[in-house]
Order: structure tokens, then C-alpha cells, then sequence
């Protein structure tokens, strides 16, 4: 590979191992620290559990509908240069190699880029296809970086703020749904260490 086939492979890897690493922090953040969850995380539950607090009082609507996008947006670049790189065959890897499956998901993906062009970056995350299959496709199709950054922060947002409204609109249920979770995830990840360093302590026992 080269340099710069190095670099993406790489930063695919970090934005997996980064999901794993932030995925312990859930539980200790979603009720004392949502707003700092939020900007780490950029997930779909993070974003309703701000807009519920922006309803209750806690914080504001608009933060919530912002504090995702740049986490969202983190490793978008990415597929973009792959798909600028490797072609097609970026979209095979992306779909867990040939077959029919593959096939048809790649052609509902090409069907969607001549359709939509641009907007199929602005909507990316409405449309029925994985939006890293879009942005690889958009980087395929020469689209320059600048203007692929510009709709993806725009459809970034419009999907955040979709979301803040819909946990809006929900309200305090979804902010008690959160609360519990953290309070029973917590004892959870308690119980899991404490089994864990048993299990090493008899293991190592027994040797």
C-alpha cells in the first residue's frame, strides 16, 4: 500500500477502536454529563437524551442540535478518500464483499447518487443506504473535498436537529428512561469488574 492507502486504513481502525474505548463512558455520562456525552459520542441516543433535558430545562435546544455534529462528522473525510482511492472496489469492501447482496445494495447506492447528486450527501442520513456508501460514492464521482465537507456539516446538522426535536417533543419520559439506565448500567459495570478481577484472582489460583 501506499502512503496514503496506509493513512485511511489507519483511520478507519482508530474510529473503531475510538467507539470502544467512549463506549464505557455512556453510562457514567448520559445523566451527569449529557452535553459532554453528546459532543464525544454524536450517537442517536445522546442527542434525544439533550433534546428531552433541553425540554425540561436543563439546557438549551440549540446546543443540543449542535454538540454532535463534530463527532458526526470526524471520519466522514475518510470515505470520501476511499472512494476518490479505491473506486469500486471500496464499495464491495464496505458492504462485506461480493455477492448479491452486495450488488444490489451497490446499485440502490448508485441509483441514489444519480438521483439526488449533492443532496444525497444532505441527505445521507435520511436515505436508505449506510452513509459511509454515499460518501465514498460522492468521492468516486470526483466531487471536490470542500464541497463535500459543506453538505456533509449541512446534513450533519439537519440530522442532529431532527433528532434534538424528536427527544424534545418526548420530553421528561426520555430523560427518566436515561436516568434509570445510567443508575442501573452503573451497578452493571460494577458487577462486570468485580466478576472480571474474581475470575483472574481464581485463575490465577489455580496455576
Amino acid at each position: 500500500m501506499e502512503r496514503a492507502d496506509k493513512i485511511i486504513v489507519a483511520g478507519f481502525a482508530a474510529a473503531f477502536a475510538l467507539q470502544l474505548a467512549l463506549w464505557p463512558l455512556v453510562p457514567a455520562l448520559v445523566a451527569s454529563h449529557p452535553a459532554l456525552l453528546e459532543l464525544i459520542r454524536g450517537s442517536m441516543a445522546s442527542i434525544i437524551n439533550m433534546g428531552a433535558r433541553a425540554r425540561v430545562g436543563e439546557t438549551s435546544l440549540a446546543l443540543a442540535a449542535v454538540l454532535g455534529v463534530p463527532s458526526l462528522m470526524m471520519f466522514d473525510w475518510l470515505f470520501w478518500w476511499a472512494g476518490r482511492r479505491w473506486g469500486d472496489g471500496v464499495f464491495l469492501w464496505l458492504l462485506g464483499g461480493a455477492g448479491r447482496r452486495s450488488e444490489r445494495r451497490l446499485a440502490r447506492m448508485r441509483r441514489l447518487e444519480a438521483r439526488f447528486g449533492g443532496f444525497a450527501v444532505v441527505l445521507a442520513y435520511f436515505l436508505p443506504v449506510p452513509t459511509a456508501l454515499i460518501y465514498a460514492a460522492v468521492g468516486d464521482g470526483g466531487m471536490r473535498l470542500r464541497t463535500f465537507l459543506l453538505l456533509d456539516a449541512l446534513g450533519t446538522v439537519l440530522w442532529t436537529t431532527a433528532l434534538a426535536l424528536g427527544g424534545y417533543l418526548i420530553g421528561r419520559r426520555a430523560v427518566d428512561v436515561a436516568d434509570a439506565f445510567a443508575h442501573y448500567a452503573l451497578w452493571v459495570s460494577v458487577g462486570g469488574v468485580i466478576a472480571i478481577a474474581a475470575w483472574s484472582a481464581a485463575r490465577r489460583g489455580r496455576r
